[in-house]
């Protein structure tokens, strides 16, 4: 059996800053790699996640410029936590100033979970300025993707989860779960707030993980889980400003561009229906199932995916 990859050693940013996109909002980020190698940009997930140093470490920072930055609201983006002027067409818009700031004129796109929906949006938007795509856990953001994760699907494999989740609200309010966890993350009492949130992310953090692991806790846990709950729940509520299943629908745009989808099998967050749903609409894309992989890119099969993928589409060294 082939040794499985490991992600690449720590690196810093060589540049970091602000850009401020217009709508009140700058957004946070960094470059790493080496300047004038082979670009690429990192879509981190959520929505309402951000970004780590760990996932620079999927890219040889010898072959690859990647510019990782925090979504709208996000991370260190500013103002935290914000859901004005907040939507997948925006970011999309971001990514194209970003785009040009970093003076690129293609890049390869990379991303997992809601990272993967992001940049098929941005791939079927601007196809021309996509030279790869390489993605993980694939979320369509179709009605059957929100159902199992708030209504039934991933309550049967998780019941005691579930529970919690479903019980943090009352029972006349249960018929639209999304909806109500709304109506208490955007409360003007932040107790509230901040109780909703805790909830919200603990049934993320259980979908997620293939394995049980403790949920972090204090100050800078709730701050993560607060951006999270709220834009997560903002976005899926507006059905991801998408059309229905738009990008399958608009999979014939990605004709042309090289693509590698890594899967776990065993995702409870993001099941493989939905990459598999891809592959029939974009045949040419290499979709490669994990047998023993989840949901997390720190996964070991996940990240030996990852990492071979991108060194796939890597310039070789001179």
């Amino acid at each position: 059996m082939t040794e499985r990859r490991t992600l690449y050693p720590p690196i810093e940013p060589y540049a970091s800053g602000w850009l401020d996109v217009g709508d009140g909002h700058e957004i946070y980020w960094e470059r790493c790699g080496t300047p004038g190698a082979k670009p690429a940009v990192f879509l981190h997930g959520g929505p309402g996640g951000g970004c780590s140093d760990k996932q620079r470490q999927q890219f040889d920072p010898e072959r690859y410029d990647v510019l990782l930055f925090d979504q709208r609201g996000c991370g260190r983006s500013r103002p935290f936590a914000s859901l004005e002027a907040n939507t997948t067409w925006h970011l999309v818009a971001d990514m194209e100033r970003l785009r040009e700031m970093a003076g690129h004129d293609r890049w390869l796109v990379f991303g997992g979970s809601w990272g993967s929906t992001l940049a098929l949006a941005y791939a079927e938007r601007h196809p021309d300025r996509v030279s790869e795509l390489v993605l993980r856990g694939i979320f369509l953001g179709t009605s059957g993707e929100y159902d199992w994760l708030y209504k039934y699907g991933a309550s049967e494999l998780y019941p005691e989860a579930w529970q919690a989740f479903r019980d943090h609200i009352p029972e006349a309010e249960r018929a639209d779960l999304v909806e109500a966890y709304h109506r208490r993350l955007t409360s003007d009492d932040e107790a509230v707030r901040l109780a909703a949130a805790r909830v919200w992310s603990q049934w993320e953090d259980t979908t997620v993980t293939l394995l049980p692991q403790p949920h972090e806790s204090g100050p800078e846990a709730d701050r993560k889980s607060l951006a999270v709950a709220r834009i997560e729940n903002h976005y899926f509520r507006h059905n991801c400003w998408l059309e229905p299943d738009q990008l399958i629908r608009d999979a014939g745009k990605l004709r042309g561009i090289p693509g590698v989808i890594v899967q776990g099998r065993h995702d409870c967050c993001t099941p493989p229906a939905a990459a598999w749903a891809l592959k029939q609409a974009w045949p040419e894309v290499d979709l490669q199932i994990v047998p023993d992989g989840g949901h997390l890119f720190t996964e070991p099969g996940i990240t030996d995916g990852l990492v071979r993928a991108a060194d796939r589409f890597a310039v070789p060294l001179s």
